[in-house]
């Protein structure tokens, strides 16, 4: 009886064996899902997606809004995001296992105002927008105000979806907002609103949308995420040549008028993806300054900028 035992449990060990080398015997490649907002902070994954890799397949999920792609990322339906940094931090903060490898872009964020504001003081009283109070558009407003000697609240700062943004400004239901490109081009394009800062301007080298990685994705596939972040540093540095190809691969994901993105890509630049302490301390340092959060986490162990350098 015990050798028949061992006979059926020598069997059922060498079947599994055998169905776990099946994607090897098959040549199948893993899928790495990656989230995204179709805005010119994810220019990066876009030229990545635009090539063929041999060790995976890159699959970009596409969402309406950082609401969606967060409760995708935390709860693992997607293995990593193209994101505001702050939203991740957030999710750290709370327990949720992730890791920023590298920056979106860098700078490229612009505050809007309507025709009729020749001031940042004509502001006091009326209407902002901006995406996320976790953000570093919310950071930036709070920089500029303060800049000018107005405190935060003299202002009426609302959160609205990026894609409504340039309407509300043409429509006079805000008075100016900041927000991911290209909508703050929109608006310049349209001659509704006029650029009152360059987010260089108040925070030169400010950190605001970032790849993130779940930490059980790089635990699990360490070769594999530094290979698909070295192709995605590779993908900022073709997006930073800004050429004819890099226009037809970003117009494929952002349903905007030539003009439009020419001017957005005008303000932003690709060519360095790193995430630097300096600056890390002081969206952590802002972060807590405003009341927007406790204890965010450090650069520790929150940034993992291996890959990158």
């Amino acid at each position: 009886m015990k050798k028949i035992f061992l006979i059926m449990t020598m069997l059922f060990v060498t079947f599994l064996a055998a169905c776990g080398n099946n994607s090897a015997v098959d040549g199948e490649k893993p899928t790495i899902k990656i989230g995204y907002l179709p805005i010119t902070h994810a220019v990066p994954l876009y030229m990545q997606n635009d090539e063929n890799y041999e060790d995976y397949n890159l699959e970009l999920v596409k969402f309406g809004s950082w609401p969606e792609l967060m409760d995708a990322l935390n709860t693992g339906a997607i293995d990593g995001a193209s994101v505001l940094i702050q939203l991740a931090m957030n999710a750290k903060e709370k327990g949720i296992d992730l890791k920023a490898v590298a920056l979106g872009h860098r700078d490229g964020n612009v505050l809007i105002a309507g025709n009729d504001i020749n001031s940042v003081e004509e502001l006091v009283g009326k209407s902002f927008a901006i995406p996320s109070r976790f953000s570093t558009h919310n950071i930036l407003l709070y920089e500029m105000l303060e800049k000018h000697g107005i405190a935060y609240d003299e202002v009426d700062v609302i959160e609205l979806p990026p894609a409504e943004m340039p309407a509300a400004l043409a429509e006079g239901r805000i008075a100016g907002y900041v927000v991911a490109e290209p909508f703050g081009a929109i608006s310049v394009a349209l001659e509704n609103g006029k650029v009152l800062y360059q987010s260089e301007e108040i925070w030169k080298d400010s950190i605001d949308c970032g790849l993130v990685l779940r930490g059980k994705f790089i635990d699990d596939n360490k070769e594999l995420a530094d290979k698909f972040v070295n192709d995605y540093v590779a993908g900022g540095e073709l997006a930073q040549g800004k050429d004819e190809h890099m226009h037809e691969v970003v117009g494929q994901y952002l349903t905007v008028d030539q003009n439009v993105l020419d001017i957005s890509l005008d303000w932003i630049s690709y060519d360095n993806l790193s995430i630097e302490q300096e600056s890390y301390a002081i969206l952590r340092d802002a972060l807590m300054e405003m009341g927007l959060s406790v204890n965010p986490p450090s650069y520790e162990d929150f940034v993992d900028d291996s890959f990158v350098n």
